[in-house]
């Protein structure tokens, strides 16, 4: 759906609301070398101990990523303690990384042990049940990169996983003061203003969609 440009070319857009979306979405990716360049050429100010704990969270996501799942808990424990205690759905998720690890690494007797120790107690809960199943049936073939499971052991799901635990150190605790991420939101700035542009535009379609205007579509927008 295209709009008349007299309509928004009007409209002032400042510098530094463009910096601080793009320093937003750099922060919370954790590229710290590329921060450290945006800042330098935008005369913008950044705190050591933030470009500290960044590269924290950046050896966190790597090593969750990687699938070196004992390191990305220890390193969180450090940065943000508890948090695994009071998120369960991402505690699960990356002791499931840790079993999925086992399990790539042909070690299947040490899989089965730690899935007992650490993924059993899951199974009290409802909603890990079926999940469970899903990575316990991995031990029963010989290859599980061919099974019908083999999506849990791609790098789309370590990815997945490993942003998941970024946004939550992000995001989910305002209490840890302490640290100078603590208030940032488990999102960027610049996600939120697509995901509310999105929405006004589809909101804009769906009352001129009776005119025969098409559904707006972000992917076809970015593209124009």
């Amino acid at each position: 759906m295209d709009f008349d440009p007299r309509y928004y070319d009007h409209v002032a857009v400042n510098d530094n609301d463009i910096h601080n979306l793009v320093l937003s979405y750099l922060v919370h990716n954790c590229y710290k070398e590329t921060v450290e360049s945006f800042i330098t050429c935008t005369g913008m100010k950044q705190t050591d101990d933030h470009l500290d704990d960044m590269e924290k969270r950046k050896r966190i996501f790597h090593f969750a990523s990687e699938g070196n799942v004992l390191r990305a808990l220890e390193l969180t424990e450090e940065l943000a303690p508890d948090l695994l205690e009071k998120n369960q759905d991402l505690h699960f998720d990356l002791l499931s990384l840790r079993f999925v690890e086992l399990v790539s690494s042909r070690k299947c007797t040490e899989a089965l042990e730690f899935a007992q120790t650490k993924l059993t107690p899951f199974g009290k809960v409802q909603k890990y049940v079926e999940k469970l199943e899903d990575f316990m049936a991995l031990l029963a073939y010989e290859d599980p990169e061919k099974s019908p499971m083999f999506h849990l052991l791609s790098l789309e799901y370590r990815l997945r996983v490993a942003d998941n635990l970024n946004r939550a150190i992000l995001g989910l605790f305002p209490e840890l003061h302490h640290l100078s991420h603590a208030n940032k939101p488990s999102c960027t700035a610049m996600e939120r203003l697509i995901q509310q542009i999105t929405v006004v535009r589809q909101c804009l379609s769906q009352e001129h969609g009776k005119d025969g205007h098409p559904q707006f579509s972000l992917k076809d927008f970015l593209k124009s």
